[in-house]
């Protein structure tokens, strides 16, 4: 499995930049047979989710549950969780509430524990309260799961890419 974290504050622009460059690198894991794994949430969750169709990849959804039962986002994810259920070939639940920061935290990682591969959208900076990006890319490596970093770089985020920020 391929999964995709990243900053949850992803202005509308970057997203589209990060959707296209996410197809091109699907498209290899698309071929070889693998699916991708995303954890309900609008920004970059659908941008992945979208760009998995287009590359012929196939798509897990997670969404939360409690005690068995499908549990209900906060309202800006709604929508977000709506199209990526269209767009799965297969919807897990996972019990957390995804009202809490630290399980959704505690979901991601018991999600990249699953993956060989992990694509993280993300310019190199700590986490912080809200954003933890820099904690999943450190528990991923600790992990042995292959990390990609991506990120616009150059003017204005044109097309050129950072292949991968150190460590």
């Amino acid at each position: 499995m391929i999964a995709v974290v990243g900053h949850p504050d992803l202005s509308a622009s970057t997203l589209e930049l990060v959707e296209e460059e996410l197809r091109s690198r699907l498209a290899g894991f698309a071929r070889a047979g693998r699916a991708g794994l995303v954890r309900a949430g609008k920004g970059l969750p659908v941008a992945f989710g979208r760009a998995a169709r287009k590359a012929g990849l196939a798509l897990v959804t997670v969404l939360p549950s409690h005690h068995d039962v499908p549990a209900p986002l906060p309202e800006p994810d709604r929508k977000a969780a709506g199209e990526l259920l269209l767009l799965s070939e297969q919807v897990r639940l996972v019990e957390y509430d995804p009202d809490d920061r630290g399980a959704c935290v505690a979901t991601d990682e018991s999600l990249l524990r699953s993956c060989t591969h992990v694509l993280v959208v993300w310019d190199g900076s700590p986490s912080n309260g809200r954003d933890a990006t820099a904690h999943l890319v450190a528990y991923a490596r600790s992990h042995g799961i292959d990390v990609e970093v991506l990120w616009p770089t150059g003017p204005g985020t044109n097309r050129r890419w950072a292949r991968s920020l150190p460590a």
